[in-house]
Formats: structure tokens, sequence, C-alpha cells
């Protein structure tokens, strides 16, 4: 399905289910793709525990770009995104989510939209080789949401600090793009989305 947003149609890939326990939107990394394994293994394990997931291509790379641009105008567009999704299933708790730039759009928007929790997969802490240029505030700007960081141990763009989040789990030897590991990813959020269903 596509939803028009003020920066330009995004495309929506919905498993449905019936009376949803939970409605879990998740987005992709800068030059990435909703087909990415560690969302792949997201999406089944939010499946399993009744939850409908839609997995946002936004509007940027909709159009062939790989970078996301304009901060404001990214999350405005994630706003009317899960707005109009939020819509299709009243009243059930939103958790979202994305992998490295699409967690941090989930984290910065966290609050308007009133999620109750983000997963944040290989969140970018600082560009590599910069941890002075730390995003640790959007990280921590999400309200009373409850933030899962999964990250690879061997990620250049950083491992956030446990303290920053409910549970961070570093997956050893992994670089920023997981090549291995999904089953620790299954294992992470698989009893977090328990507490939805």
């Amino acid at each position: 399905m596509r939803i028009e947003t003020s920066a330009g149609p995004a495309e929506i890939e919905l498993d449905e289910v019936a009376d949803p326990a939970f409605l879990l939107v998740m987005t992709h990394g800068a030059g990435g793709g909703v087909d990415a394994k560690d969302i792949l293994t997201v999406r089944d394990s939010a499946l399993a525990a009744g939850a409908a997931v839609a997995r946002v291509v936004q509007p940027y790379r909709v159009a062939g770009r790989r970078a996301p641009g304009n901060a404001v105008a990214q999350d405005q567009a994630w706003v009317e995104i899960v707005t109009a999704l939020r819509d299709r299933f009243p009243g059930v708790s939103l958790v979202q989510g994305g992998r490295s730039n699409g967690a941090r759009v989930a984290c910065r928007t966290a609050v308007e939209l009133g999620a109750r929790g983000v997963i944040a997969l290989s969140f970018p802490l600082h560009p590599p080789g910069k941890p002075e240029k730390s995003r640790r505030d959007e990280l921590v700007s999400v309200g009373d949401a409850q933030v899962v960081v999964i990250n690879g141990g061997s990620d250049p763009f950083g491992i956030p600090d446990p303290a920053d989040a409910a549970e961070v789990r570093v997956i050893p030897k992994q670089p920023h793009s997981f090549r291995t590991g999904f089953d620790v990813i299954a294992a992470t959020v698989q009893p977090w989305f328990g507490r939805w269903s």
C-alpha cells in the first residue's frame, strides 16, 4: 500500500492480523530496504506475538535517493505515515523502530506518536571515528517508551551505553549490518513483545 506524505509517497509492506495485540511499524537504514534480514527477524517475532506489522519504505527511498536529507522533513513524513497506520488499527499500542537511520527516526518521534516501545537495530551512536558527535540525546528522548537496542560488537558507529535504554544487546564481532546473530535478535525481542500481547 502507499501513503501520501508531505515528503512524497511512502510504500508500506503490511502484515495484518485479526484483532492485533499491538502495531509494530519498522523502517530501514539510510540506503537500505525493509527486506533486510534483521528487520524480517523482528517482523516474524512480532507476528508470532499477535501484532500487525508495517514495514515502511520512506519517501526518499521511494523517490530513489539513498540519503534521507532533512531530519525535520523526514520525521514529519514518519509522523504522517504512522498516524495513517494507527487510524487503520485504532486502540492498539504502538511499537516502532528501525535499523540505523530508521532507529533514529523512531526515537525522535516516539513522544509525539505516543509509542510504548522502540526497537533500535544498529543505532548509530556517532559517525564512524567521531565519538564526540554523539547522538545519545536522540536515544534518550523517547519519554516513557521502552527502548531495546541491538548493535554489533564491531559497529564503527558505536554502541549505546546500557544505562541509556531498557536493554542493550550486543552481538559479538558483528559490524553495522548484521551478517549473523539473527537468533539473538529474535531471542531479544520475543520476550519484550510479550508485554504488549
